[in-house]
């Protein structure tokens, strides 16, 4: 049984008398350990999506099967439960607590869960073990995002959600956030799932999912995922298996 399925999930949004439907009938599957990217244009659902799996919205109907949980109609306490000890969030705008140096933004969220890791040692695997003290003012985007995905890891969660997390960066440093999304799918076994508008990202993914018009329209099973790495060749390789993935 799939680790994660979406079963005929809609999502219908009121206006007046107009109903908009954000999913309509989305149906896919996620495997435990999968770095799944979902892409799409704005309005597609890939948000909607995303937010439904991390439990911030509710499906109209359809089934969300998490762990072998359906979530779809979790009440309010155990919502809560959920989201603090199955789901770490990344979002493009990091959301760090300002007031609160990086060890103590990554500490604050451990907090809350029953298994968190070490949050010096998360630190430490994201490439900021010196900069533990520093305010987020002190550092650069690429490290303030860095931040947040120790903060999301450390709460060791089931399911790594990852709302355009390179989208405010440039490329040398997304492509550092991305080799950390990656390796963090492969050595911690974490199930990582990525939503962007960049379909260059696709080919770093096990699972390429496309959403169109509320659906999930095409689901790629990539065999061979790249690694990200930061060789010259890199990104010549990576625009060719781009150009692959979109015929």
């Amino acid at each position: 049984m799939p680790y994660i399925e979406f079963k005929n999930v809609c999502k219908e949004y009121k206006m007046g008398e107009i109903t908009i439907k954000a999913l309509d009938k989305a149906n896919f599957s996620i495997e435990k350990g999968e770095l799944v990217v979902i892409v799409g244009p704005s309005g597609a659902g890939k948000t909607t999506t995303l937010n439904i799996l991390g439990g911030m919205d509710s499906a109209t109907s359809g089934k969300v099967i998490v762990d072998n949980k359906e979530v779809t109609h979790l009440k309010n306490k155990e919502l809560i439960k959920y989201r603090r000890d199955d789901i770490g969030f990344v979002f493009q705008f990091y959301n760090l607590i300002q007031n609160l140096t990086a060890i103590e933004n990554v500490e604050i969220a451990t907090q809350l869960c029953k298994n968190a890791l070490d949050p010096e040692k998360t630190l430490e695997k994201v490439g900021l073990k010196n900069r533990k003290s520093n305010f987020p003012a002190q550092l650069s985007g690429g490290e303030q995002q860095r931040v947040a995905i120790a903060r999301a890891i450390a709460k060791n969660p089931k399911l790594l959600l990852c709302d355009e997390p390179t989208g405010a960066l440039d490329y040398k440093t997304g492509k550092q956030i991305l080799k950390l999304l990656q390796d963090t799918a492969r050595k911690e076994k974490m199930t990582v799932i990525i939503i962007t508008h960049n379909t260059a990202i696709a080919p770093m993914a096990d699972k390429i999912i496309h959403f169109k018009n509320g659906k999930a329209e095409d689901i790629r099973i990539n065999e061979s995922p790249i690694s990200i790495d930061v060789s010259s060749c890199w990104r010549h390789r990576f625009i060719f298996l781009c150009m692959e993935v979109e015929r």
